[in-house]
């Protein structure tokens, strides 16, 4: 039986015949052609009372960062950083009287923290006193207005009373906002000395001749590179030759600083600076001053002569 005819729609190359359309249909056009770009809309302009929202956004954001700041340092009243402890002796002092004042030295040194009072805080060992940083707290005292604390961590059993006491007792009290910079000493079982002035921010500061370094940077003096790496130098020397180093060493150095003072008055040119703060400390509490040469005996009564360093004396009785 004949079967209806189809047209072939390939030749045998396999090339697509064309089918012509017929003529009676609309034309339709083709969906698939990429639209033809059309010119943008104009832009609508700003509605002025959005403006005026986001300007008050804006504002609204920078008092609650502001603040946040002032609550932040506020909080440090109701609660003494990184004191976990639970047998407290609290001494606060109000005997740094300050010969002269300059707030804005410290807010450019330590920052500037809105409704907050800068805080140093220091974990000691009481088995080997940091007697360096008494002395450079003393100093600081002459310039700025500080309040001082002393605390015991539970870590330690007992500590000695002249240690508690080792800022000063002075009934009177003023507010905290009136002080310009609070110094604590937290007495706690730890390997070496260790420093915070930004409790939530920096990683503390360790070993005492770190910390005296920071302690008399606030004290603004400025050096050449020269100067600056020869109190370095007699820094590190005091900690780990004349402090910890063996009897050579100990020797060896004491030989250095007799010649050293031999030329001048202070290990380092003609005015005190850390190096000679840190290197008195450790002839006291390592006990060769007594063997110390006359050079360097002539220094220590010139350190002693002041004030800072004949009450950190009344320690070591």
């Amino acid at each position: 039986m004949p079967m209806y005819k189809v047209k072939p729609f390939h030749r045998g190359s396999g090339e697509v015949l064309a089918e012509p359309l017929p003529t009676c249909m609309y034309r339709l056009p083709n969906l698939h052609r990429r639209p033809e770009p059309t010119a943008s809309p104009p832009q609508e302009e700003a509605d002025p009372s959005l403006q005026a929202l986001e300007s008050r956004q804006e504002e609204i954001l920078k008092r609650l960062y502001e603040l946040k700041s002032a609550v932040d340092g506020l909080s440090k009243m109701i609660q003494t950083p990184d004191a976990d402890f639970d047998v407290t002796n609290i001494i606060q002092t109000d005997d740094c009287s300050p010969l002269k004042t300059n707030g804005a030295d410290l807010d450019l040194m330590l920052g500037k923290d809105y409704g907050a009072l800068k805080d140093i805080v220091i974990n000691a060992n009481p088995s080997l006193p940091p007697l360096s940083l008494l002395v450079l707290h003393s100093l600081l005292c002459e310039r700025y207005k500080i309040l001082s604390a002393v605390h015991t961590h539970s870590s330690v059993k007992s500590v000695p009373e002249h240690l508690l006491k080792c800022f000063g007792e002075q009934p009177k009290k003023q507010p905290r906002h009136e002080y310009q910079l609070g110094f604590t000493l937290i007495w706690k079982d730890v390997p070496k000395p260790q420093m915070k002035f930004s409790i939530q921010t920096m990683c503390p500061i360790e070993g005492e001749g770190n910390i005296a370094r920071f302690l008399f940077s606030l004290f603004g003096q400025k050096y050449n590179a020269v100067t600056s790496t020869l109190i370095d130098s007699w820094v590190d020397t005091a900690i780990f030759q004349l402090k910890e180093g063996s009897s050579k060493e100990k020797g060896a150095v004491l030989r250095s600083m007799n010649a050293a003072l031999g030329k001048s008055s202070w290990l380092v040119g003609n005015e005190l600076t850390v190096a000679d703060i840190v290197a008195w400390c450790a002839l006291q509490q390592t006990g060769s001053a007594n063997a110390a040469p006359a050079n360097v005996q002539k220094w220590m009564k010139s350190c002693e002569n002041l004030a800072p360093f004949s009450s950190v004396m009344k320690l070591l009785k």
